[in-house]
């Protein structure tokens, strides 16, 4: 009895003395590890000339070992527990980050992915080891071409590996909104660098761009149908690497959903960007054929107003985020089509632009705004084709213009006063007379063109002085009214000449001519942006008359547009607000002609533009 007694005492000693001698072994040579930091003095010798690595396999062994010896019980072992109280591979990962001595992230990168791959404990659920890992993570794919990719690349498969084999752990591994950030960035990169056999492979035997633009027209149609226009076009800075909403802003019925549209099609919008130019194609028109043509298009020509009045507000603020070469093109293709023939309504009802031109004028003010929106901010997008298709083509060949009529000899014969039926005697007999005596003859400039000065005189000229009003108040200029018009009855006239403003911005001599020069000669029947207004003011003149003290009136609708008085109702009230936004009109165009040709510089040449030139 006594003898097995013993037998099982010296089997007890014999199988505790080799845990002590492996504790002990693998805190020396960690403690070896930690004392380079504290002896060494040379900063430029690699890791890979010192003691690190071998004792980082050696300390690796001993994980592996102890746990052989205890796959019996179970438990983690002295050294493993040694490990993780002692928090060695936070302090590796500070090392590795630190890159000292120089291809420290490499061999720590290599330990990591030993450790997780060869240790069968699991370990990953321990703070002390999972948030090593995710720091680890962090520091993976920031450089191109990186002298640790091999030992990324192998330590993210591990980590792949693990979560394969217990998907729960994703929650330790992983913070899931980093790796989706990192993902995306991963991507990009990706396809920034890849050559043309990696291109062609990516397009044509991966699922990478399906997968890109199927999820986007996913987001989209998970959008609420009831979003309101205003908060779409409120809705600003969204990007992909921040998609969620800012928080400082308003919140509103499909806020989040609308971030994460914006945030994804942004996304799209750089990967068309960065990528090789295979890739940036292919993507660019899956996004067209999926999203616009599939499901934008039946939008926009819906009978339903809601639908068209959304899918208008969302399509204007995706042109608003498009910065994408490749994107714009499709977008402009699919907007205004291929050719650049005008694109009348009534000859073309199978074109979206016809029937986008139609919504500008709609019996909804709400799509007549969408609309109008939608086409300023293409406007302002760097593409010939849109101002060819939209203006140009119906400008070249100047057919507005009288062919073979004499220069007419006064102002008065170039207007046609006489022969308007909004200039009539009794209106001339009433009071209200012209701002100036239009002059005898427009002055010109060697070249026979109209001078600078008598285009601006002449805008700032057309509003009687009876219905100015800015004189009294400080000058506000206006851009004021164009910002403040959203969601108020005067928004629409705002609109209209916001967008013509625009028009008449572009540096082209025929768009000049024909919105700017008000001494133009017209062909009969057509009409130009000067005549228009001086009918315009031709029917002003004659309301005012029955509006009881309009001066008045009229100042103190001024002083509510610029917030200076509470906005209480009136009589007349969206008239008075049309002659303000209309004075600010006239003077906004005398601007942009005096700022695009100055009074001493060379202006109105009309030589044909060089082919492919706007």
């Amino acid at each position: 009895m006594l003898s097995r007694l013993g037998a099982l005492l010296q089997e007890a000693v014999g199988a505790r003395e080799p845990s002590i001698d492996l504790l002990e072994a693998f805190v020396e040579h960690w403690k070896g590890i930690t004392n380079y930091y504290i002896e060494s003095t040379d900063e430029n010798t690699p890791a890979k000339k010192t003691d690190i690595p071998w004792r980082l396999k050696q300390m690796l062994d001993i994980l592996v070992y102890e746990e052989k010896q205890q796959a019996a019980a179970g438990e983690a072992g002295p050294c493993l527990e040694y490990l993780l109280q002692h928090k060695i591979l936070e302090t590796l990962c500070t090392l590795g980050k630190a890159e000292y001595p120089p291809g420290m992230r490499q061999q720590v990168l290599q330990f990591f992915s030993k450790v997780l791959a060869q240790v069968q404990h699991p370990l990953l659920h321990y703070l002390n080891v999972h948030r090593p890992v995710q720091k680890l993570l962090r520091l993976g794919g920031t450089v191109p071409g990186s002298l640790t990719e091999k030992e990324e690349v192998q330590f993210t498969t591990v980590l792949c590996s693990k979560i394969q084999q217990d998907p729960a752990l994703l929650t330790y591994i992983l913070e899931k909104g980093r790796v989706a950030l990192k993902a995306r960035e991963n991507l990009l990169l990706l396809v920034s660098v890849a050559s043309q056999a990696a291109a062609t492979y990516m397009v044509q035997s991966s699922p990478c761009c399906p997968a890109i633009v199927e999820h986007l027209c996913q987001l989209y149609q998970s959008l609420p149908s009831s979003l309101d226009p205003a908060d779409i076009a409120a809705l600003e800075g969204i990007s992909w690497r921040l998609p969620s909403a800012p928080s400082d802003e308003a919140s509103f019925p499909g806020k989040e959903a609308l971030a994460a549209f914006l945030g994804w099609f942004d996304y799209c919008d750089h990967l068309i960007t960065e990528a090789h130019t295979v890739v940036s194609d292919a993507l660019a028109k899956a996004v067209a054929e999926k999203l616009f043509v599939e499901i934008l298009q039946p939008q926009l020509l819906h009978v339903s107003e809601q639908s068209v009045l959304t899918s208008t507000a969302l399509l204007t603020v995706m042109l608003r985020q498009l910065r994408s070469p490749a994107l714009l093109r499709e977008a402009v293709a699919f907007l205004l089509g291929m050719d650049q023939q005008p694109a009348a309504p009534e000859d073309s009802p199978r074109t979206l632009c016809a029937h986008l031109i139609r919504h500008c004028d709609h019996l909804s003010d709400e799509i007549s705004i969408a609309t109008l929106r939608l086409f300023e901010e293409l406007l302002q997008k760097p593409h010939e084709q849109i101002v060819r298709s939209l203006i140009l083509c119906y400008l070249e060949g100047r057919p507005y213009m009288a062919r073979g009529s004499p220069e007419p000899e006064s102002y008065e014969d170039t207007l046609d006063l006489e022969e308007d039926p909004y200039f009539t005697d009794s209106f001339l007999d009433s009071g209200f007379q012209p701002s100036a005596k239009p002059p005898p003859a427009p002055a010109t400039n060697p070249d026979g063109k109209t001078a600078v000065t008598e285009i601006v005189n002449s805008f700032l000229c057309l509003v009687p002085e009876e219905a100015k009003t800015s004189a009294f108040l400080e000058e506000t200029g206006y851009d004021t009214y164009v910002h403040d018009a959203y969601g108020l009855p005067y928004s629409l006239n705002l609109q209209v000449t916001s967008v013509l403003s625009r028009l008449a911005l572009f540096p082209h001599p025929l768009i000049h001519e024909y919105l700017l020069d008000p001494y133009t000669n017209l062909a009969p029947g057509c009409r130009s942006l000067f005549s228009v207004l001086v009918r315009v003011i031709g029917d002003l003149m004659q309301r005012i008359q029955r509006v009881p003290q309009f001066p008045g009136k009229l100042l103190l609708v001024r002083r509510q547009l610029m917030g200076q008085v509470p906005g209480e109702q009136l009589d007349h009230q969206t008239f008075l607000q049309g002659v303000v936004v209309l004075e600010e009109f006239c003077k906004e165009l005398a601007a942009i002609a005096f700022v695009k040709f100055p009074p001493h510089s060379p202006h109105l040449h009309l030589s044909k533009p060089r082919e492919g030139h706007v």
